[in-house]
């Protein structure tokens, strides 16, 4: 059975990174952990229990977990609200 730990990171909101196994960060990249910060533990998910995720598509991540050993769930980009605003008007951004 697959499961997977998510930890949170210390530094960049919204940023979790996901293993196949705790606490096992070898394969993550040490650029990455770097920027990644100190790893907060979040939880263990049984992957095969798991129907979808919240912020993440799920084939994605079990695809990632299985070729690189960590999949990186980055926060949704945020959108600019002066240009959505502009394009309501009819303007161009």
């Amino acid at each position: 059975m697959m499961i997977c730990a998510i930890y949170k990171s210390s530094r960049k909101a919204d940023t979790y990174l996901y293993l196949p196994k705790r606490d096992d960060f070898s394969k993550v990249p040490q650029p990455l952990m770097e920027v990644f910060g100190t790893p907060q533990f979040v939880m263990i998910l049984p992957m095969v229990k798991i129907k979808q995720l919240a912020n993440a598509d799920l084939s994605k991540v079990t695809q990632e977990l299985s070729d690189k050993g960590y999949y990186l769930q980055l926060p949704p980009p945020t959108e600019d609200l002066l240009k959505a605003h502009r394009r309501t008007l009819g303007l161009q951004d």
